[in-house]
């Protein structure tokens, strides 16, 4: 029995190999690239006072304005869709030859990101089909359901910590330079340094983003208000309002900047 699921995993990581899928996944790269580089945009926006949404609706609306938008929103669909797929089998079948120990994390990290990527997807299939979504309303949405549900607020406290911790990881990585591991091609060359400072900003800026988004969610469930949890955009507006708000934004929105161009470079050169 045992050696039948392990037959079967093996093809089906094979599968995962596959031409069609790596170019697929690559071109989803290069979606969440431009994505980020928006989101950073209108978060810059944003200290200036212009109006917007620093989430991926926001962006997919800008992307959707424009003379070929439907036909833009089904090929980032599929992008989207096979990039989640991509990391799907990181999470699962690649995550097998890993030690044992390392196995728990990669699920976490990269079964994260499948749901992420999956759920970006299905924004692009919305606005294709005619009927855009609203990611903080979603998320105010999946906040009252999770409340509602059979574990109720620790739940919601247990999901906060969890993106929290997400972000945590990211922040690590990038000031640990670990994503050079995806990007080995310009190691020891002029233009490595700028990739790896494009890395270091993104992944700080982008887990800096999360953990915000993540603290949310607690606050949410701390007070008992699942509306208060309002996703990427109501998270950077909050911090906006802050003190020193408006500089840390400013600075975040220039590292999701930064991140979608080493995003550019991952899909372009990245190990798959």
């Amino acid at each position: 029995m045992e050696a039948a699921i392990g037959d079967a995993a093996d093809a089906a990581e094979a599968a995962s190999d596959s031409t069609v899928l790596d170019v697929v996944a690559r071109s989803g790269f290069a979606v969440m690239a431009l994505l980020h580089v928006v989101i950073g945009a209108i978060a810059v926006a944003l200290v200036l006072g212009a109006p917007g949404q620093a989430e991926p609706s926001g962006a997919i609306e800008q992307l959707d304005a424009n003379p070929w938008g439907t036909a833009v929103m089904w090929a980032c669909c599929i992008a989207c869709a096979g990039l989640s797929l991509w990391q799907l089998s990181e999470a699962t079948l690649r995550a097998r030859h890993l030690p044992r120990g390392e196995r728990p994390g990669k699920l976490i990290s990269s079964g994260f990101l499948a749901i992420a990527y999956g759920s970006v997807g299905l924004s692009f299939a919305g606005f294709a089909l005619g009927q855009p979504g609203d990611s903080g309303e979603s998320t105010r949405d999946f906040s009252a359901t999770v409340v509602h549900g059979p574990f109720g607020m620790p739940a919601l406290i247990g999901l906060g910590l969890t993106v929290m911790g997400i972000g945590v990881y990211f922040i690590v990585k990038g000031l640990g330079k670990k994503f050079k591991e995806e990007l080995h091609r310009f190691e020891g060359t002029r233009r490595g340094r700028l990739v790896s400072a494009l890395g270091v900003a993104g992944h700080v800026a982008k887990g800096l983003a999360l953990i915000l988004t993540g603290l949310l969610f607690v606050v949410a469930a701390a007070t008992n208000d699942p509306e208060s949890s309002t996703g990427l955009d109501g998270s950077l507006k909050a911090l906006r309002d802050q003190p020193f708000g408006p500089y840390l934004l400013l600075a975040i929105g220039a590292g999701f900047i930064a991140y979608g161009g080493f995003a550019l470079l991952r899909a372009r050169f990245g190990r798959m």
